[in-house]
């Protein structure tokens, strides 16, 4: 079992984790449940975006059981970090997605609870001013 973080939050999955050559081989199930990418004849795809599965780099990326997702981010351009034990891996967005969420100017969604514990959701609030106070200990 590893930890892998993505966007979507942190899941523990069954994965096969090669410290030596930065392989984390995971079921095309596991795949798409975690990250929404979806083993198809043409590649691996989500939504209209399909990274094609040829040529002698995407090929040792994949097996009849298991892709190496972390081969494949990194060949996608996007950050792969992982610690030591590779126990944990973090799988970013590419600079270009992160840009287009920058030039978009809105803010993702969250959700955080009053001081009564009620939940509130940034996105109840769209087209009204918000002001957010933050604070960090570090």
């Amino acid at each position: 079992m590893v930890t892998i973080v993505t966007e979507q939050g942190a899941q523990d999955v069954a994965a096969e984790s090669n410290r030596e050559t930065g392989a984390l081989w995971m079921a095309p199930a596991d795949v798409e449940r975690l990250m929404g990418w979806t083993l198809k004849p043409e590649g691996l795809c989500r939504g209209l975006v399909c990274v094609p599965l040829s040529g002698p780099d995407a090929k040792r990326h994949v097996r009849p059981d298991a892709l190496d997702i972390a081969g494949l981010w990194r060949q996608m351009g996007k950050p792969v970090r992982r610690t030591d034990a590779s126990d944990v891996w973090i799988l970013g967005e590419g600079a270009s997605e992160r840009t287009a969420v920058l030039e978009s100017l809105e803010a993702p969604d969250f959700s955080l609870p009053d001081l009564d514990g009620k939940l509130h959701a940034l996105s109840s609030y769209r087209g009204r001013k918000v002001l957010l106070a933050t604070w960090a200990s570090w």
